[in-house]
């Protein structure tokens, strides 16, 4: 069964991630000798270099945050898996059009990949969030090194394609944090991300039930869970059309998770 943090869920790499290994090799003349393997086959490192040793910002919070930095009624639209070439530039049409800011949580080597699409999120005003660079929602079970790369690994290939910007938060994989990986991510100026809401639009079913789910749970808590990654992301950029309109008839500003 999934692990839960709040409404959340954990769902495997070859179903939550369709064609990221693709994307991720198609990457490496961009990042560099980063391996990308299927965890069946992955050691227990990424590469022979060494991470980081030192922080390269400030401190946070280890906590898995949920609360919203906006005061009052207000959700934080969070946004996984990507960037993608085609889904990311429509997800980033329906905020704007709706004047609505999101944390992306991004696969490293889909950034590396589509540097222009990160440094869009962030002229756009979105946050940056690091999703790890296999997506191995069973990376709580692989060693501390292996934990270490995975996320500092893709803050680097993140930020390089930011051009400058900082990546302020971490998403675990299907939710596998660690105290080792959430103090580690913390150490490095990223707060570790949980979520509420789970629209599940990675699953089947139609636009109708992505509104019909995401409703449901927003008593739940203000973080709210698409993707703009993964696959056919057509009804989660239906879904938001209608969405967030909604949401700001029944009373929600839209805010950052907090830091």
């Amino acid at each position: 069964m999934a692990r839960r943090f709040g409404t959340g869920r954990r769902f495997g790499i070859e179903g939550g991630i369709i064609g990221v290994t693709t994307a991720a090799v198609a990457s490496l003349a961009v990042a560099g000798a980063f391996a990308f393997l299927q965890p069946s086959a992955e050691a227990d490192t990424i590469n022979h270099a060494k991470p980081a040793q030192s922080p390269r910002t400030a401190p946070v919070d280890p906590s898995i945050v949920h609360a919203s930095d906006r005061p009052g009624r207000s959700l934080n639209i969070t946004i996984d898996d990507g960037p993608d070439p085609v889904w990311t530039p429509k997800v980033l049409a329906a905020l704007k059009e709706n004047g609505v800011k999101a944390t992306f949580c991004m696969i490293g080597p889909q950034a590396a990949a589509h540097p222009d699409l990160v440094k869009k999120v962030v002229a756009d005003g979105h946050r940056l969030c690091d999703h790890t660079v296999s997506h191995n929602t069973g990376m709580d079970h692989r060693s501390e090194d292996y934990q270490s790369r995975q996320i500092l690994d893709a803050q680097k290939m993140i930020e390089d394609a930011a051009g400058g910007a900082k990546v302020e938060y971490y998403r675990a994989p299907g939710g596998a944090f660690t105290p080792y990986s959430r103090k580690l991510a913390a150490d490095h100026g990223m707060r570790p991300l949980g979520w509420n809401v789970d629209s599940k639009d990675f699953e089947g079913g139609g636009v109708a039930q992505i509104e019909s789910t995401v409703r449901g749970e927003l008593r739940n808590g203000p973080t709210v869970l698409f993707h703009d990654g993964g696959g056919n992301r057509a009804r989660t950029v239906e879904a938001l059309k209608r969405l967030l309109p909604w949401m700001k008839q029944q009373g929600y500003g839209f805010g950052f998770p907090q830091r």
